[in-house]
């Protein structure tokens, strides 16, 4: 079989990880045309990421046609499977999304809070358009979506759309197992996580070792690690001992924001202060890695990648396609509706959680109740996903402020109206439906 395989969004920086993938599992899920699609704006880097695509795909020796373009729709054109990795206003929207916030005492935050929430709003329908489009063009692919924040858009989908073959990705429960296995010394194979929540919301409920259940060492382990920060291996988890016992199960590095919020809130006004927003941050790491990939000598993804945050990006993306096309029923952690799963959210919920992958699609792994001890903030989250979700497809400012409100950042009505007047104000030009 001849595959296309589309990106939306292929002049992102992320993109020269995905074609490591891609060569690397070649064997299992053969491409025969990668398609590079992105707007006018980002024709440039567009052009560069299609050069060294070519320049990687030669120097492994594969027969993978590469073509770039401008139109979504000549893109999207019998594609087998597309990813989706966009960003709604670049990241001169992602700093305003971390700004504004912070001048209400609040965290803006790419995917948790008020940035998490504008960011949504912005790229909800958009993604709707491309299902529309999809619908025409290709009505048998997969859309694995990476754009954040993946669970609110796969959720959206979900909700607001009929078509089921769209599954949301995130790179962080690979990384956990990565960490976990740094915890046991061993290898990574020798490891597996039942993993249950939401996206950046995620917990890893049971950890087994060659088959065997090493939940309460690990947790043990974890607390016992964390009071020597030098040699800590999961650096995203600051929390005392006692609490990390009392949690028992394993949270995800976004749950800093949560559980540490006073301490990330005056880390990000500091990092404001000075010029460090992640926006910035991301925009000199990008000028910098796309200097790299302009180099005709470049074969291979850069090292300095790393510091995109796009760690372990190819394994989750090229594992899922690969597992979708050879019905490997293999156990990975997707985005996609509970049914029951986590028998404590409505069966409608989309989920991050472990599931047995087919060619029809995830089935996720039956995981009952959440432990009390995370089931209530999981459940004001997916309230808040819920009312964004149909915030950005309304344009209804009742339903923005709802989502504003009830956000675990915000909380307050008076606070929240104050936040949502001014970033829809900063993102009208990408805010259409709220006229």
């Amino acid at each position: 079989m001849s595959l296309k395989l589309t990106v939306i969004g292929g002049g992102s920086s992320y993109t020269p990880e995905l074609i490591e993938g891609v060569i690397l599992r070649h064997d299992k899920f053969p491409v025969a045309e990668l398609c590079l699609m992105d707007l006018e704006e980002g024709r440039e880097k567009l052009q560069i990421i299609h050069d060294l695509a070519v320049r990687m795909i030669d120097k492994a020796g594969l027969d993978i046609k590469v073509t770039q373009t401008l139109d979504r729709k000549e893109a999207l054109r019998g594609a087998d499977y597309v990813i989706t990795q966009f960003r709604v206003g670049f990241l001169d929207a992602r700093e305003k999304d971390e700004r504004i916030p912070l001048k209400y005492g609040v965290i803006g935050q790419e995917t948790n809070g008020p940035g998490g929430m504008f960011k949504a709003l912005r790229t909800i329908p958009v993604i709707l358009d491309i299902i529309r489009d999809c619908e025409e063009l290709c009505p048998n692919a997969w859309i694995i979506n990476f754009t954040n924040p993946a669970g609110i858009i796969t959720q959206a989908v979900a909700r607001h759309s009929k078509w089921n073959r769209f599954i949301g990705l995130c790179n962080s429960p690979i990384g956990i197992r990565k960490n976990v296995c740094l915890l046991l010394n061993v290898d990574f194979a020798r490891v597996k996580m039942d993993f249950a929540g939401l996206n950046h919301m995620v917990f890893g409920i049971r950890t087994y070792l060659d088959g065997i259940d090493v939940s309460e060492q690990v947790i043990e382990k974890l607390a016992l690690q964390n009071q020597d920060p030098v040699h800590y291996p999961m650096a995203n988890l600051p929390y005392t001992p006692e609490f990390v016992r009392a949690l028992n199960v394993i949270p995800g590095p976004y749950l800093r924001y949560y559980y540490k919020y006073d301490q990330m809130l005056k880390k990000a006004q500091a990092d404001a202060r000075g010029g460090q927003t992640r926006a910035q941050v991301v925009k000199q790491v990008e000028t910098e890695l796309f200097i790299k990939y302009k180099d005709p000598m470049l074969a291979v993804k850069p090292a300095e990648l790393e510091q995109r945050g796009g760690a372990f990006y190819s394994d989750a993306a090229c594992d899922l396609l690969s597992g979708l096309y050879n019905d490997t029923r293999d156990i990975q952690v997707v985005n996609t509706i509970n049914n029951g799963a986590i028998s404590s959210l409505p069966d409608d919920a989309v989920v991050e959680i472990s599931a047995v992958i087919t060619k029809e699609g995830p089935r996720p792994l039956t995981m009952g109740k959440l432990p009390y001890q995370v089931d209530g903030i999981v459940r004001q989250i997916k309230a808040f996903e819920l009312a964004a979700c149909d915030a950005a497809v309304s344009g209804d400012y009742a339903k923005a402020l709802l989502a504003m409100t009830i956000n675990p950042f915000v909380g307050d009505e008076t606070k929240a109206r104050a936040i949502l007047d001014e970033m829809l104000l900063a993102h009208k030009d990408y805010l259409p439906q709220f006229g």
